[in-house]
């Protein structure tokens, strides 16, 4: 089995790729390099370009005539840049996808598994969402997901496509085995600025410290990278069952740890895992910013038998190991060491 997958040389594409390549499906990787890493793709079949450029996905699709189902994970992703750049993400995003999967469907690819985000629901009251909750995004990032989501959900209901869509929020670790993990800097994580505040003894700074939860600091719900991998697999594998049976043959998933983590419980996970404290200060909420959700993720479990198996502190130490082996990994986004990709 062969699988096209977009944005396949980032952190999660990436790792993705390694769990298909060790269930026996060989990736196809297609990515522009802009925040992706050539590392990640020099053992693997990769293509360099843009996902809208219509006679490259086409070049893929004649040389792999066997791939029948394509991954999409390609985005830009920061939320509160979002705020500062709207353009940049619904061009990035929506303008590019539609281009995407309109090469897609020319190929003849109508299996779709999408890539999305639980940043396109409304916050609730207990911060708990699901699949049911409201859509009512807080940024352009979240909206470009969201209308990405109606505009495939009305590609299923013309015939051509069927799509599964898995959403979540904030991932973290690495790839057990350090074949692939984050790269580049300054995309906000938290994790990561923790673990660099923790290490080099510097004071991390909360972003909002007055939010109705239950110490006062945002909730994420922050899923091992690993994890999500495993979910994208379980999707592939099981694809024709979910989405056939799906309505309009369009699903919806969320993938999350049905409790989320506050950024204080996240500072002391950090810790507990380095063995020492970090010291904190604060600043008031940023543009974009909000309190924040965990996904109860029940359909996951029911669709594809999945749940979360790695904890945060697992996230913690796979984090700090890739690190330390690629100490140079902040580096330039197209890779640790330049040499050139096979195409």
């Amino acid at each position: 089995m062969k699988v096209l997958i977009a944005g396949g040389a980032g952190y999660i594409g990436s790792t993705i790729a390694s769990m298909c390549l060790d269930n026996g499906i060989t990736p196809i990787i297609l990515d522009n390099l802009s925040t992706g890493c050539i590392d990640f793709v020099h053992d693997r079949i990769f293509y360099r370009g843009d996902i809208d450029d219509g006679t490259l996905v086409k070049k893929i699709f004649d040389d792999h005539p066997d791939v029948s189902i394509a991954l999409h994970c390609a985005a830009v992703l920061v939320a509160p840049e979002s705020v500062r750049h709207p353009l940049r993400y619904y061009r990035e995003n929506v303008a590019k996808t539609l281009a995407f999967v309109d090469a897609l469907t020319q190929a003849g690819c109508r299996r779709l598994i999408f890539s999305s985000s639980a940043a396109i629901y409304a916050p609730t009251p207990t911060f708990g969402v699901d699949e049911s909750s409201p859509v009512a995004p807080a940024t352009p990032y979240g909206w470009s997901k969201a209308m990405l989501e109606q505009i495939l959900h009305d590609c299923c209901l013309s015939g051509d496509l069927r799509v599964v869509s898995l959403r979540y929020q904030n991932v973290v670790g690495a790839d057990p085995y350090l074949r692939t993990g984050p790269t580049i800097a300054g995309t906000e994580r938290a994790l990561d600025s923790l673990l660099d505040a923790a290490l080099a003894d510097r004071p991390f700074t909360i972003a909002g410290t007055d939010w109705p939860t239950r110490d006062g600091t945002p909730v994420r719900d922050y899923v091992h990278v690993w994890d999500l991998a495993r979910a994208h697999l379980l999707a592939l594998q099981a694809f024709d069952t979910v989405a056939s049976t799906a309505p309009d043959c369009y699903l919806a998933l969320d993938l999350g740890t049905g409790v989320g983590t506050t950024v204080g419980e996240l500072i002391r996970a950090v810790e507990a895992v380095v063995g020492r404290r970090i010291t904190i200060t604060h600043a008031p909420r940023r543009p974009g910013d909000i309190a924040g959700c965990y996904t109860r993720s029940r359909l996951a479990l029911q669709h594809l038998g999945w749940q979360p198996r790695l904890p945060l502190n697992a996230a913690v130490r796979d984090l700090l190991s890739w690190n330390k082996a690629n100490h140079h990994s902040h580096e330039s986004p197209q890779g640790m060491h330049r040499h050139d990709a096979v195409t």
